[in-house]
């Protein structure tokens, strides 16, 4: 598949994952952005092991493979136990710092080209979180201040009604004599 040589950054965000925590991309999808196979992406990424942290890479588990099939019903090919044919390994999964440095291993103008994207993409994933966070913060002080104004509103409502409603008319007084028989 051709890839543009300018990819919309809706189009990596879509394929930006949330695994055990972290935003994550998979090797298959940055590879095709990088225009390489997912061969030669993770063997340039075994090359150079040392530059690729536990915080920059993992490689996922059956389960979590199993769980984004299931989930997002996109297609991982398949493990070794899964047949002929598709990866014969575990997917490996890299942050936003590992996608950067991805990028720098592959030292080709392309891969340069497309990491910008690709940090824009996460940049924009994490500004877009931040901002959820803030609505949420706000709707929070709102509701209590509309709770608390519920309350005076439902007691200015009530002494109105009071007000409003006339009192209950005293018996009048009968004018002239009367009679105790």
């Amino acid at each position: 598949m051709k890839v543009p040589v300018h990819p919309s950054l809706d189009r990596i965000e879509s394929r930006i994952l949330i695994v055990r925590g972290h935003k994550v991309m998979l090797d298959t999808d940055l590879a095709e952005l990088y225009g390489i196979s997912t061969g030669r992406f993770n063997q340039q990424v075994r090359r150079n092991r040392d530059r690729f942290p536990g915080d920059f890479m993992f490689q996922l588990t059956n389960q979590e493979v199993e769980h984004l099939r299931s989930q997002i019903a996109i297609s991982i090919g398949e493990t070794r136990e899964g047949g002929r044919g598709g990866r014969r390994y575990l997917p490996h999964a890299f942050t936003e710092h590992g996608a950067i440095m991805a990028a720098t291993i592959l030292n080709t103008p392309r891969a340069t080209e497309v990491s910008v994207f690709v940090v824009r993409a996460f940049v924009r994933l994490r500004e877009m979180v931040a901002a959820n966070k803030e609505l949420a913060k706000k709707l929070d002080e709102l509701e209590r201040r509309v709770s608390h104004h519920d309350e005076a509103i439902t007691s200015i409502v009530k002494a109105i009604r009071e007000l409003a409603t006339p009192p209950e008319p005293k018996p009048k007084r009968r004018i002239g004599f009367i009679s105790g028989d």
